[in-house]
């Protein structure tokens, strides 16, 4: 079950997932979604691997007015993470969401790196977050980023009408972690919490599942 977010206390959330899943822009979707209903929100890119991750998180945030912690000239995701995560606690924040690097199962070292981050910050919550065009791929993928660190959720994204959506969705539902919002557009406020969705969108793409 996801962890709701205490009020007045530091909750750390930790995103993780595929490269190219939408994680960056989902990460500050969620971060507006928390600023817009009076949270003290801050975003920490943690993201050293791909060119240009920083640049993005920074653009993002910039423009949801949301303040943002990363480092260009440190190549250590586990520092950058630390270090943000200790600055956004002193400062009081509520939600300090951490952007990490993108991977995917077959890739050992980044596996090992994610786990480092994520016994360095101790996060409250750990969100899966999953392209729902590789359909049922989604499960082998799913299942091992849960073997590794403790996804409490799981957001999808890339839902507005692909036909693989179902596949990805009923793959996920096997792993047991919950889906708690869907991710469906680019822009910042095009997200849904799951109980939000149109009926007929859900009808459409998990007529399989029972959600």
């Amino acid at each position: 079950t996801p962890k709701q977010p205490k009020r007045k206390k530091s909750n750390i959330i930790m995103f993780v997932g595929l490269q190219g899943s939408g994680k960056t822009t989902t990460c500050t979707k969620l971060a507006y979604y928390y600023r817009t209903r009076g949270w003290k929100v801050g975003l920490v890119c943690a993201d050293t691997f791909r060119a240009g991750a920083f640049d993005q998180l920074r653009q993002n945030a910039t423009k949801a007015k949301i303040p943002y912690y990363g480092k260009r000239d440190e190549s250590d995701p586990v520092v950058i993470a630390a270090e943000g995560v200790k600055v956004f606690k002193q400062k009081k924040f509520e939600i300090i969401i951490v952007d990490t690097s993108g991977r995917h199962k077959q890739e050992e070292a980044l596996f090992e790196e994610m786990e480092a981050i994520s016994n360095a910050v101790k996060p409250d919550q750990t969100i899966f977050v999953l392209d729902s065009t590789i359909g049922q791929a989604a499960q082998a993928q799913a299942v091992a980023f849960k073997d590794r660190v403790d996804v409490g959720s799981v957001i999808v994204t890339k839902l507005d009408g692909h036909a693989k959506g179902g596949g990805a969705l009923s793959a996920v539902a096997k792993t047991g972690a919950p889906i708690t919002f869907i991710g469906v557009g680019e822009h910042i406020n095009e997200y849904m919490q799951k109980e939000e969705v149109p009926y007929q969108l859900l009808q459409r793409q998990v007529h399989q599942l029972h959600l």
